[in-house]
């Protein structure tokens, strides 16, 4: 058996940065951008009111107040989206909306409720300024957000909302990121039964599939569920046929030491297995290597293969170790770990074998200290545990186990479930 560490290193040592893509931007969402980008033009692109007012030179309200309104005289009308031909001299005013261009002459804004407005009825041909302003006030000026020719968003970010909505006000529909992993997924055993079909005696229903394609989507790749693969190295190695173009081969189920584990087996026939059993609980049974496939031009090319455990939970914790991050770092992702904080445990976890437990815990903060619970009973095959799970506690392999009270490392999962601890004590 290896260490976790060493496990992961090897499998993200064989895994690299996929290519460019060109992509809608509301597609790009999530991914990681494969180019800098450089503002063709100033945003805004010209000084504009950032409030519904009146254009005014700032001189002209000096000294204005209620009881001595400054009485300008208005002589246009301008709407976001339009613009005044008129210039503000001394003595006039533009009445204005939010994002109206600012007319010449005029260098500040005046809000309405800074004016007598609303004791006129209807249209005026002037208005009483009854606030002093300075010059600038509510003005935008041209190129305040964005200056022509800088450089806004660097590449090998991860694009979030803000920087779909950057990339809109700069007029660009595609950008270039790096494309999503493409993952065949895979699960074998005889007793498995596609959902839909009658749950037979000692049958159960394929949930890994599921489990693992809703964790490829989730971390922002795309799966591609294959049929049940039966107990037997024909039935694998047809199925493997249809995910030879894929960027990664999970499979679940077939790598341990039973009469009909074959997964293992095939890897080695198909391709190099790297590594076969970690250091760990759940999730032992672990095998990893290349395997042959061929691209979609009909090149030769080798696949990595994630051969998982077929206990359910074992399947999570095992993508989550070591899928996930080869995933990330195929889409170009730089934040690879999950993170780690310390929590006090609050019942005993023994450990026998001298393995890395990964208990699935409850974490919760109470008076600025991290508190950690077990969801329960940690077998394998307790899938619901994982729902109930915001981390998992981090038991060492060269310890005999933890008391109630010791100090723990917490992988966390999900923080937002940990608000919901935090809700609920």
């Amino acid at each position: 058996m290896i260490s976790v560490e060493e496990a992961l290193a090897r499998v993200l040592d064989s895994v690299e940065v996929l290519d460019e893509e060109e992509s809608p931007i509301l597609d790009s969402l999530g991914r990681v951008l494969a180019e800098d980008i450089t503002a063709p033009f100033d945003v805004p692109p010209r000084d504009n009111s950032a409030m519904d007012g009146y254009a005014v030179r700032a001189a002209d309200t000096r000294e204005a107040s209620r009881e001595r309104p400054r009485v300008l005289r208005v002589v246009d009308r301008v709407a976001a989206g339009a613009a005044s031909g008129c210039r503000v001299e001394a003595g006039t005013a533009v009445r204005i909306m939010t994002g109206g261009p600012l007319p010449e002459g005029a260098d500040s804004i005046v809000r309405f409720e800074g004016t007598d407005e609303a004791l006129r009825s209807g249209p005026a041909a002037e208005i009483g300024i009854m606030t002093e302003v300075k010059p600038g006030w509510d003005v935008r000026y041209a190129g305040e957000d964005i200056a022509r020719g800088s450089r806004v968003l660097k590449r090998g970010l991860v694009i979030s909302p803000a920087e779909v909505g950057v990339l809109a006000s700069l007029g660009r529909q595609t950008v270039k990121v790096i494309r999503r992993p493409r993952v065949a997924v895979l699960a074998t055993g005889n007793e498995l039964v596609n959902l839909g079909q009658p749950l037979d005696e000692g049958k159960i229903y394929n949930s890994n599939s599921y489990s693992l394609a809703a964790l490829v989507s989730y971390y922002g790749a795309i799966p591609e569920i294959l049929d049940v693969v039966r107990d037997s190295e024909d039935s694998l190695v047809a199925r493997l046929r249809e995910g030879i173009s894929a960027d990664m081969l999970l499979t679940s189920g077939g790598v341990s030491m039973g009469d009909y584990d074959v997964v293992k087996d095939v890897l080695a026939k198909q391709g190099k297995v790297s590594f076969w059993t970690v250091r760990m609980r759940p999730g032992k049974p672990v095998a990893f290597g290349m395997i042959k496939g061929v691209s979609k031009s009909g090149a030769e090319i080798k696949i990595p293969h994630l051969g998982l455990p077929g206990n359910p939970v074992s399947v999570m914790v095992t993508f989550e170790l070591f899928a996930r991050p080869a995933l990330l770092k195929m889409m170009g992702r730089k934040d690879l770990a999950r993170p780690l904080i310390e929590a006090v445990i609050e019942e005993d976890v023994v450990n026998t074998d001298g393995r890395r437990i990964f208990a699935r815990a409850v974490v919760s903060q109470r008076e600025g200290q991290y508190f950690a619970r077990l969801t329960g009973p940690q077998g394998s095959g307790v899938l619901t545990s994982m729902t109930l799970a915001n981390g998992l506690a981090i038991i060492p392999e060269d310890s005999a186990g933890v008391a109630a009270g010791d100090k723990v490392r917490v992988m966390m999962l999900d923080w937002r479930k940990k608000d919901l601890a935090l809700a609920s004590t």
